[in-house]
């Protein structure tokens, strides 16, 4: 892998698999050792190791990866130098083990020849987070930021040399630490870096890396490695037990074969692992008792940081040259300042054979003797035994700097631990609502419900009921019960602080509005109200569900307008008039909002908030007719939805798309891409879609029934239904029951009155013009559609419906020319079911042939992947491969490798040839 990476810039990540003991860090060794010795460029090898112990310290397993190239930070683009300092924790010569080494922090439990697993095959702090309880969309930014500041430094690293990323013991990372490398790898493409995880069965999940899972070793094999070993004191029946109870395990096979009576029978029925590590206890066992106690300290410790372990030791009566004897029996590894077992069960036979009260003792001596404050705490809460508001105080202040690291995993189960530690009830439910919202901003949205119910037994003060409310109401958003969610904030409103109100209820309009639920909006708007809270929006919403849309409307119109002069300060506020836009359908000015919006968050690298802002930009895009461009800004919000934690999201975002297989006529991507709406808030427009393929389709009485229902649904106050509303119609025309058409035709010109929006307006002519056969209501809507400029696909059906009335008038020649329009519309649209019916309509006028039309820029756009297609855009508006990089969360050499793919697909050599495209 290196030697192709090295070869063509190529990049890639894999993940190895398999039970303690299979080889894994002996391949990331011998992967180490065949990159020294490949020709060509110096290979820089960046390597951390997981642990257990250090599984709760943010971030340290980014500190172990980065240490020895942290000067290189300084290079990095100012956001994504700031977040990942800040996810580091980084000031200065900061290091996550308490000191300032010059030569970087230690490295525990790394081993340059790994003797373990040896085979011979190659083969900023935020202290009261519940204060401001968020969603998990607004607090996955500097985390992933801090994955991209990680792929851009070893991007950069890698112009000068292939780089090698090699991560054992994966199942331990902190959260922190396995979220941004995760980030990072699934964006490898050019780069020159190949990143190597290895794990056990579970605990690291690596989604989206291909994996290799390593198998056990044959008995051929096994043969063979035993005679590597050259273990000639081993008689062929104790070879024989050796390898029957090793079961193709390498490391069983090692230590079975080296051990003092090697061979002999251990308890069969217990897995490999546990055999060997019962193999490990009996030898150490065998020490001497300060030894087992050093050995126990080290363990305790976890971190291999070897002055811990000797500080701990001294209050205890032991010290260095008590490991000496370890270290003869191959058990650990001292090299400077750390101390390394051989392999981590030998770590794990250690701690688990001692008895309970003396590991109490040495997490005491570790606690009180820690110059580190997070590792202090940590020991003391090893050795607490009963609550204790000091141990539990100084845990909450460990979880604060977690959380000022971005370690918001790290950071609840800190909050949890504490508040398990809290005598006092009030305090403890707090520390539990910490928790709570903190496991809510990693996106672990079971946790945070089952700690804000836990939370809520406790509470007493109305002011954290009213918090609690806000996080178990975006858990219940998040799982798609926006009902629920809605009501849970409006019905615990008169606990928050005044300062809060206005935001829950607003929130609680937006959840109610998303399912409508038009009892819980009107409330919400009532309560404002009362309040003296002058929210248009929340008013607007109030008037438009219940279909008064003259109320309604404009004070949305009112809202966008104020917006779009002078912007709002919070995301949550942007995004909220950002939907606003969307209801209405004031398309151009969505547009330049959600294209706004999308560009700052990219700019300040919020990427938890861009899905949202993506979907919306890809759902005016659709409206647009700008089909593919809604395609690769759809593509990207579901991999950073993912990425992030949010896969809800990606059906709805899928429904977006639903719209744009409807006008393809693609019934089977169509189905695909609806299949899990139903259970998702906000995706009430894939019925909307699926009516509209059943119109293109002439399955105009399987549409009708769609449409009625959808009619009668109470999210049918939104612009995507008020297109429902005019599919309606047309589909009772077709059908021969106008008399049904009454009702959505009232309901469209109700709503293109109130919005003035000229392509509403165009839409209600013309189903004014199918119901009445009014040739004049079509001119009028055709008209207003020129003045509009929008809309194409709402456009070319008025054009159609127009020539087919034409030519039923046997006004042949005339009806010619909205057909060929409504033609060229539909083909660049790729809209096969209504090419189709034009160019029957137009041969039905006598117009042979009506050949299919060829469009230029756009088909040679059609060639493109999504990703190729944003950085072309964006590379012909004249933006450098760096800041392009930053912009779409990519390395600037993989932005590079897009365009060298995009320039023969669009028949250019070089960036200023994209010019002349005009994309």
């Amino acid at each position: 892998m290196m030697s192709e990476a090295r070869a063509s810039r190529r990049s890639g990540a894999l993940v190895l698999r398999g039970e303690a003991g299979i080889g894994k860090s002996a391949l990331l060794e011998w992967v180490a050792a065949e990159a020294a010795r490949t020709p060509g460029h110096e290979v820089t090898v960046l390597r951390a190791t997981g642990f257990e112990s250090e599984s709760r310290l943010a971030s340290a397993g980014l500190h172990q990866l980065l240490w020895p190239v942290r000067q290189r930070i300084n290079d990095l683009p100012a956001a994504q130098a700031m977040a990942l300092r800040r996810s580091l924790g980084m000031s200065g010569s900061f290091s996550p083990y308490g000191q300032d080494y010059s030569e970087g922090p230690p490295r525990p439990a790394e081993s340059t020849s790994a003797p373990a697993e040896s085979t011979s095959a190659p083969a900023e702090s935020s202290s009261a987070p519940a204060e401001s309880t968020v969603s998990p969309s607004d607090s996955a930014q500097d985390r992933f930021l801090g994955g991209l500041a990680v792929l851009t430094l070893l991007s950069c690293m890698a112009d000068e040399g292939p780089v090698l990323c090699l991560i054992d013991d994966a199942q331990w990372l902190d959260t922190t630490s396995a979220e941004t490398l995760l980030f990072a790898a699934r964006r490898l493409a050019a780069e020159g870096v190949v990143m190597l995880f290895a794990t056990r069965e579970d605990g690291f999940t690596g989604v989206g890396l291909p994996e290799l899972q390593l198998s056990r070793l044959s008995r051929e094999e096994a043969e063979r490695l035993l005679n590597g070993r050259h273990l000639d004191g081993l008689t062929p029946t104790a070879r024989d037990r050796v390898l029957n109870q090793a079961h193709g395990n390498p490391l069983a096979l090692i230590e079975f074969g080296s051990a003092p009576h090697a061979g002999t029978n251990l308890p069969s029925p217990l897995p490999v692992a546990e055999r060997v590590t019962a193999a490990f206890r009996a030898r150490i066992a065998a020490l001497p008792e300060k030894t087992r106690l050093m050995l126990l300290i080290a363990a305790a410790e976890g971190r291999g940081y070897l002055p811990a372990t000797i500080a701990a030791g001294a209050l205890l009566g032991a010290g260095l040259a008590d490991l000496e004897e370890a270290e003869r029996a191959r058990l650990v590894q001292i090299t400077g300042s750390s101390v390394a077992f051989r392999h981590p069960l030998i770590s794990s036979a250690t701690y688990q054979g001692a008895s309970a009260a003396r590991r109490l003792e040495v997490h005491r001596a570790l606690g009180e003797s820690a110059t580190d404050p997070d590792c202090r705490a940590r020991h003391r809460a090893a050795a607490a035994m009963a609550p204790d508001e000091d141990v539990a105080a100084e845990l909450e202040r460990a979880a604060d700097r977690a959380l000022g690291r971005t370690g918001y995993s790290t950071a609840a189960e800190l909050y949890q631990q504490a508040a398990e530690l809290t005598p006092d009830i009030d305090a403890r439910a707090r520390r539990l609502g910490l928790a709570a919202n903190a496991y809510l901003r990693a996106g672990r949205l079971a946790a945070a419900d089952e700690l804000a119910a836990a939370a809520g037994k406790y509470a007493e003060a109305p002011e954290e009921h009213a918090r609690l409310a806000r996080i178990r109401a975006a858990v219940e958003f998040e799982r798609g019960e926006q009902s629920g969610a809605a009501r849970l904030l409006i019905d615990n409103v008169r606990h928050a602080a005044a300062e809060d109100v206005p935001g829950m209820l607003r929130t609680g309009a937006t959840y109610a509005w998303s399912c409508g639920d038009v009892a819980t909006i009107k409330r919400s708007a009532e309560l404002l109200r009362a309040g003296g809270h002058d929210d248009k929006a929340v008013r607007g919403l109030a008037h438009v569900v219940d279909g008064d849309y003259a109320r309604g409307l404009p004070l949305l119109a009112e809202l966008i307008a104020t917006a779009r002069s002078a912007p709002f300060e919070t995301a949550e506020e942007r995004l909220h008039v950002i939907t606003c836009g969307l209801i209405l359908g004031d398309d151009a000015a969505t547009l330049d909002l959600a294209l706004t919006e999308a560009r700052r968050l990219r700019r300040e690298g919020l990427i938890g908030s861009l899905p949202d802002a993506l979907q919306a930009l890809a759902q005016v895009q659709t409206t647009a007719g700008r089909h593919r461009d809604a395609e690769a800004t759809a593509a990207e919000a579901i991999t950073i939805a993912r990425d992030t934690g949010m896969a809800v999201r990606k059906s709805r975002i899928n429904v977006v798309l639903a719209r744009i297989a409807a006008i393809e006529g693609d019934e089977n991507r169509l189905r695909i891409l609806t299949a899990n709406a139903a259970a998702v808030p906000g995706c009430g427009l894939a019925d909307v879609a699926v009516s509209l393929l059943d119109l293109g389709l002439g399955r105009y009485e399987t549409a009708l029934r769609r449409l009625d229902e959808i009619a009668g649904d109470p999210r049918r106050h939104t612009s995507a239904n008020l297109l429902a509303a005019a599919d309606q119609v047309e589909a009772a025309v077709r059908t021969g029951q106008p008399a049904r058409a009454r009702e959505p035709l009232g309901r469209v010109r109700s709503w293109a009155d109130a919005g003035g929006l000229a392509w509403a307006r165009a839409v209600a002519f013309r189903c004014e013009a199918l119901v009445s056969d009014s040739g004049e209501a079509y001119e009028t809507a055709l008209r207003l559609h020129e003045e509009d400029g929008g809309r194409p696909f709402e456009r070319a059906r008025t054009e159609l419906l127009y020539g087919e009335w034409l030519r039923r008038a046997r006004r042949r020649a005339d009806a010619r020319v909205p057909l060929r329009s409504a033609l060229e519309i539909f083909e660049r649209l790729k809209a096969a079911p209504w090419s189709e019916r034009a160019r029957s309509e137009l041969r039905a006028t006598g117009e042979p042939g009506a050949p299919s039309t060829s469009y230029g820029h756009a088909d040679l756009l059609d060639r493109l992947t999504p990703q190729e297609l944003q950085v072309v855009r964006l590379a012909a508006d004249g933006i450098s491969s760096r800041e392009i990089a930053a912009q779409l969360f990519l390395s600037p050499r993989t932005v590079e490798y897009h365009l060298y793919k995009a320039y023969p697909k669009l028949g250019v050599a070089s960036r200023k040839e994209l010019h002349k495209l005009h994309l």
